[in-house]
């Protein structure tokens, strides 16, 4: 990876207008190129990418919420093939959703409870080469969203298992319905439907209803179709 040279062309993915403007502004002061690319201008993630690869930056601070396009993991990877160093400055603090933006090639994850001037001083040490996160810490995080992978991929297996009808079931468990409310929404009797979730925990692996919709979250999933707003 190229490493940038003083007066780095820094983009600024960011949809938080005040915030953009107060790091653009001190970027400006220390002598970087620094422009703003807002994700509310753009339809896709795609069109967001192309914008900011015309502008040709050799490092961007990308927020992970992109608001309509979604999670700015996605173009972590994209960026960083395109010779971009990544430094994602995000409010989320889940330390699992950090240690998948090192795993895609981001150089470090800072929160935006943290200072500008921790963002600018990664900056400077990505100017000079030098490491911007202990490999310790760097490894740490990695391996915990490898896990998290893993156990996400388990998860999902166990949902596969499911019929049909226990995948409307679990959905509608999802919402917070009652066994009572989802016999007289299929129209038959409290036993059966005792008898479904019954499968579902034992094909889930865990002892509860909390436990199959916690697990069922986690693993980001939903039923197919839209089934479980049916």
């Amino acid at each position: 990876m190229t490493r940038p040279a003083r007066g780095t062309r820094v983009v600024l993915v960011e949809d938080h207008v005040l915030f953009s403007e107060s790091l653009e502004l001190a970027l400006d002061l220390e002598g970087h190129d620094a422009s703003s690319v807002s994700p509310t201008a753009f339809a896709s993630s795609q069109a967001l990418l192309s914008r900011v690869l015309r502008l040709r930056p050799q490092l961007v601070l990308l927020d992970l919420d992109l608001g309509a396009l979604g999670d700015g993991r996605l173009l972590i990877a994209p960026l960083v093939e395109a010779g971009a160093e990544v430094v994602v400055v995000t409010a989320a603090t889940d330390r699992t959703r950090w240690g998948e933006c090192l795993a895609l090639g981001a150089r470090r994850v800072l929160p935006k409870s943290g200072s500008l001037n921790e963002i600018l001083a990664t900056i400077r040490r990505i100017e000079r080469g030098l490491p911007v996160l202990a490999s310790g810490e760097r490894d740490a995080l990695i391996a915990l969203a490898r896990q998290h992978s893993r156990e996400r991929a388990d998860a999902r297996q166990r949902l596969e298992r499911l019929t049909p009808r226990e995948v409307e079931v679990l959905g509608r468990l999802m919402l917070g319905e009652t066994v009572r409310e989802i016999a007289v929404h299929f129209v038959v009797s409290e036993a059966t439907v005792r008898t479904q979730v019954k499968s579902i925990l034992a094909k889930l692996a865990v002892s509860s209803q909390i436990a199959a919709v916690g697990l069922a979250n986690r693993a980001g999933w939903q039923p197919p179709g839209g089934a479980e707003g049916a």
